[in-house]
């Protein structure tokens, strides 16, 4: 079991060391300075990374419930892998929405360094107010992508080779927008990163455990 697991656990280890280097803000000054950020609203960051991937990871679940629906548009999946990859999916992007929910922790374009009125104050301090909006950790727009991590899952065993796209492709657009939304503004690395492992560990951990995991050979139990 321990095995299973070892690569998300090394991987949250040395981001807890991210956290404690407090390289957030470091990360940050590369991108703005007291009168804000200048790629905020530029057309690339904001309207094709942003927008542009909020519409992708629309199509993205689109194309997941088609499969659901229509499944002859990937014959070789089984029942259990198809509604796997669409219910683990789905609980991701829930999960990444309810821990912003809660979130006090608001964005870096409302720190008072970069032309806001809110202080620092490390995601990691529950309870504590930074005097701006908060609900801004981890990254919404990472979940976009990291969200579907699910789908190399579910296609392993069937498609193999598309479900080694798959998760390149998202781990592509995912450090894209996390790159695009840190250059905004909108979020630090940190941010980014926590969304990936969570939707990794969520991701591994429905794959292996619990009455959904799925079996070698993908049968409906």
């Amino acid at each position: 079991m321990l095995k299973t697991y070892r690569w998300p656990l090394l991987a949250l280890l040395l981001l807890l060391a991210w956290d404690a280097s407090h390289l957030d803000l470091w990360a940050m000054h590369l991108a703005g300075d007291a009168s804000g950020f200048a790629l905020r609203e530029a057309w690339a960051t904001r309207v094709l990374i942003h927008e542009g991937g909020r519409l992708l990871s629309y199509l993205a679940m689109g194309f997941i419930i088609l499969v659901n629906l229509w499944p002859r548009l990937l014959p070789a999946l089984t029942r259990r892998e198809r509604v796997w990859w669409l219910v683990t999916t789905l609980v991701c992007l829930a999960v990444i929405s309810l821990i912003k929910r809660f979130s006090l922790s608001s964005c870096p374009w409302d720190l008072v360094e970069f032309g806001g009125a809110a202080r620092y104050v490390s995601h990691w301090m529950l309870g504590v107010s930074d005097g701006g909006g908060g609900h801004c950790f981890p990254s919404g727009h990472a979940s976009a992508a990291f969200a579907y991590l699910a789908g190399g899952w579910a296609l392993a065993r069937a498609y193999p080779r598309a479900a080694r796209s798959w998760w390149l492709t998202v781990l592509v657009l995912g450090v894209v927008y996390g790159l695009g939304q840190m250059l905004r503004g909108a979020h630090y690395p940190s941010h980014t990163m926590w969304t990936g492992w969570i939707c990794w560990a969520v991701t591994t951990v429905a794959a292996h455990a619990g009455p959904w995991r799925l079996s070698r050979g993908g049968a409906l139990a």
